[in-house]
């Protein structure tokens, strides 16, 4: 059987566009490296026409951020009737807005942070000030602020100092119109990853993230040298299957497709808290999940590759 011809997408307009063309371009390096005939190509207007036109038999999104991961272009690759690698867009949706993420897995047994949620319109409405002190009277320790919608820790803030709150808000609004205010765990923190390629969804072994500067930031998931990762993770075989369990629950209560990161604190009791699960997991050199899946013994352009035979085939069917 020939191999298919695969068409990464990379770039896009998002915050996170950079890293995207570095996933993409890893993508499809691996691919090439695996004897697959490969196209890497940054979306833009004229690429419905292009699709339409070149019928790639499958779509490799590594569209990081919401051109990639909110559902929409899954949504218009279904419509045009282009297999895909990923998520369908109803599960993106479900997993790119963190407080819906929460509700859903949270509904499903798993342990989650308490949080409130407060849309821009409606913090300025209500009162900032009287908001930010009820908040403060409502949860003890520290909290984390973040946007609801994004990734890379982009305008995520650690309220150690409540001080501090006003301008997290701010941080979070500017690149979301609703922030999510959390609870922090505290723990060990780590990702697992999950991958199906047709024969049920896997988790792979958990990452210990510890980064230098004690913030996993944008700056320390990409430059390398500012994060320790530990695969495995550094905690007990009891503790890692407890977290498996709850990876792969996340994944199946929000409907997830091919691969995901679902990201976790273990707390000192060893219980796993979950904090957002990703649709589309960085996989550029510093990333989780291709360390996960090499530490797994796995090929990544073997594995690249399955997930996009299995997209093929479930198309087919």
């Amino acid at each position: 059987m020939a191999s298919p011809r695969i068409l990464v997408l990379a770039g896009g307009i998002s915050h996170e566009r950079d890293v995207s063309l570095r996933s993409g371009r890893r993508v499809a390096d691996s691919l090439l490296e695996h004897g697959i005939e490969v196209e890497l190509r940054d979306p833009d207007a004229t690429l419905l026409h292009y699709l339409r036109e070149s019928r790639p038999d499958v779509v490799w999104p590594a569209l990081h951020g919401a051109s990639g991961e909110d559902g929409a272009l899954r949504g218009l690759l279904d419509f045009i009737g282009v297999p895909y690698v990923g998520s369908r867009a109803e599960a993106s949706r479900l997993a790119w807005d963190k407080p819906t993420a929460k509700t859903v897995v949270g509904r499903a047994g798993v342990r989650t942070p308490a949080s409130i949620t407060l849309p821009r319109d409606a913090f300025r409405e209500l009162g900032a000030n009287g908001i930010l002190e009820e908040i403060s009277d409502e949860f003890s320790g520290p909290l984390v602020v973040k946007p609801a919608q994004g990734g890379s820790a982009q305008g995520v803030t650690m309220v150690d100092d409540r001080s501090l709150l006003p301008r997290a808000m701010v941080d979070a609004y500017t690149y979301c119109d609703v922030a999510l205010i959390e609870q922090k765990i505290t723990g060990t923190e780590i990702a697992v990853g999950v991958i199906d390629s047709g024969a049920g969804p896997v988790a792979l072994p958990a990452v210990e993230i510890e980064p230098l500067a004690g913030v996993y930031s944008f700056e320390a998931r990409y430059n390398a040298g500012e994060t320790r990762f530990y695969v495995p993770a550094r905690i007990s075989d009891e503790v890692a299957a407890r977290a498996a369990e709850t990876a792969l629950t996340a994944h199946t209560a929000l409907g997830l497709r091919h691969l995901s990161r679902v990201d976790l604190i273990v707390d000192g009791a060893g219980t796993p808290w979950f904090l957002e699960a990703n649709v589309l997991p960085g996989l550029t050199e510093t990333s989780i999940l291709p360390q996960a899946l090499e530490a797994a013994g796995h090929d990544l352009g073997w594995v690249y590759s399955a997930l996009a035979e299995a997209a093929i085939s479930e198309a087919a069917r």
